[in-house]
């Protein structure tokens, strides 16, 4: 799943003649980069939900049958939004992929996977230290635990990335709502995860954090 559906303000006038996740960095769309992260990982079906200029998504996706796109009249937030896509997709675990960064070392989704054990997890978040947190001026999501468990608190930023138990949002009985009510009960069960991406991560919300990330992807950035 990833989620486009945002009306991307912060970023001015960018966006006020196309969605967010059509800008391009370093000659490829926003989209296109997370796009990237599933090839070669065996998903058969990707889920692209849209609302903010949703034709515009439609067109740019018009030659990829391997992902459908799911236009939302109201939006539904990222929990909001998996729930609604889980017909297109599949019960139980999916990875879920925010549209709006860039990235440069291993594939994120592989390296999901590779750390992924559900007879202890329902969620595992990809994360990036503070320090190595291109575009992202905040203090962090999570602290981690030496067993991988999370915790609330300042350390390691998420990076929009993760591996779901869809079943678990049955835990959440409102239509519209975030990953983060979740993630409350998944960290009180002691069954949110995190493992630590090694690679480069640009957070791409505000028109500064382009030329960031064009400079990570060719390898000026301290990441």
């Amino acid at each position: 799943m990833i989620f486009a559906a945002g009306f991307g303000t912060r970023m001015g006038a960018l966006t006020a003649d196309r969605p967010k996740p059509l800008i391009k960095v370093s000659g490829r769309t926003l989209l296109d980069h997370a796009l990237l992260q599933a090839e070669g990982q065996a998903i058969r079906r990707i889920a692209v939900n849209a609302h903010y200029r949703a034709a515009q998504i439609v067109s740019h996706l018009k030659d990829r049958p391997d992902v459908t796109v799911l236009h939302e009249p109201e939006l539904l937030d990222t929990g909001g939004g998996l729930r609604a896509a889980i017909p297109v997709l599949q019960d139980g675990a999916v990875f879920t992929l925010n549209s709006d960064a860039v990235w440069t070392g291993p594939n994120a989704l592989a390296t999901l996977r590779a750390a992924w054990e559900p007879r202890r997890m329902d969620a595992l978040a990809l994360l990036v230290p503070v320090d190595r947190a291109v575009g992202h001026t905040r203090n962090g999501d999570f602290r981690m635990a030496a067993n991988g468990r999370l915790s609330r608190g300042p350390g390691l930023v998420y990076t929009g990335a993760q591996i779901i138990n869809t079943a678990r949002l049955a835990d959440i009985p409102d239509r519209v709502f975030s990953f983060n009510a979740l993630w409350d009960v998944l960290i009180a069960e002691g069954r949110l995860f995190g493992t630590v991406h090694s690679g480069g991560w640009c957070d791409v919300g505000q028109p500064e954090s382009i030329a960031l990330a064009e400079d990570m992807l060719h390898g000026h950035a301290d990441v």
